[in-house]
């Protein structure tokens, strides 16, 4: 499924929070949406997703304008994880999961076997079936994190929206979700802060600042020192490891006199709104 935005802006108390923002992901592509924290990645991200309204701009599903659809007719289309909160809930992980299944359920029926047989198969792909019945109050925070992304693969959909995947996953389970998500012929958006980790499987990095989106490409041309200067205000390395991979090293906070400061996008949080 193809995503686009056209001069996307939302604002918040009177702060614009996401500032004329255009892109366009193409089906199957795992995009990456980097940026530091207040950019506006979560915000731009809940708005592809239909979560908030733009005061702007449009978002488009494959070409047809989302504005005015339910949000069960999106969920059919399009699964969102956001970055794991805390809870006391006594759910089970299987009954957390299984949510993913409910745009495709009549309001009164319960899951059948084909909704067991997805929740089984999502558990599986992210290593969760041994705890399937354990209670969502029992987990770790890397388990519940996992467990969110599992909910979104049972919702089956043709595109996933990612908010800070990795936070609180260890490295190997960091490697594992990556892999599946490249490995997907599902388009992906997502947010990550681990900019090796997002050079090494997005085949394109989005970078925003301030809102806006300031850079667009491939891992090699986004991640310059200069630009990680200007916007992430580090020193910072790029290089490729043995392993041919691109990585990015920090010596440490830029030089006031390397910080030039955003500028216009090249092509090509605010508090609580990332």
């Amino acid at each position: 499924m193809r995503i686009t935005a056209e001069h996307l802006s939302w604002s918040a108390s009177g702060t614009t929070i996401v500032d004329d923002v255009s892109l366009d992901i193409a089906p199957g592509e795992t995009a990456g949406l980097i940026g530091p924290n207040g950019s506006g990645k979560s915000s731009l991200l809940r708005c592809l997703a239909g979560l908030r309204t733009p005061t702007t701009g449009t978002v488009r599903y494959d070409g047809q304008d989302i504005a005015g659809w339910s949000p069960r007719r999106i969920a059919r289309h399009l699964a969102f994880a956001e970055q794991t909160t805390g809870t006391d809930s006594d759910l089970r992980v299987t009954d957390v999961v299984g949510l993913g299944r409910t745009p495709f359920r009549d309001r009164w029926r319960g899951p059948d076997a084909a909704d067991r047989a997805v929740v089984d198969a999502a558990l599986d792909r992210l290593g969760l079936a041994d705890l399937a019945d354990r209670t969502w109050k029992t987990l770790s925070g890397g388990e519940r994190q996992r467990a969110h992304i599992a909910r979104a693969l049972a919702q089956q959909p043709y595109a996933l929206l990612l908010d800070e995947p990795t936070n609180h996953l260890d490295v190997k389970h960091q490697l594992e979700l990556m892999e599946l998500l490249t490995a997907t012929d599902q388009t992906v958006l997502v947010a990550l802060h681990d900019l090796s980790l997002a050079a090494r499987y997005c085949d394109r990095l989005l970078l925003m600042h301030h809102g806006r989106l300031v850079a667009t490409g491939p891992p090699t041309d986004v991640l310059t020192p200069d630009r990680l200067a200007d916007v992430f205000e580090v020193d910072a390395e790029i290089s490729h490891d043995s392993l041919g991979n691109l990585t990015v090293a920090y010596r440490g906070p830029a030089p006031p006199a390397d910080r030039a400061g955003p500028g216009p996008a090249s092509h090509a949080d605010y508090s609580g709104c990332g």
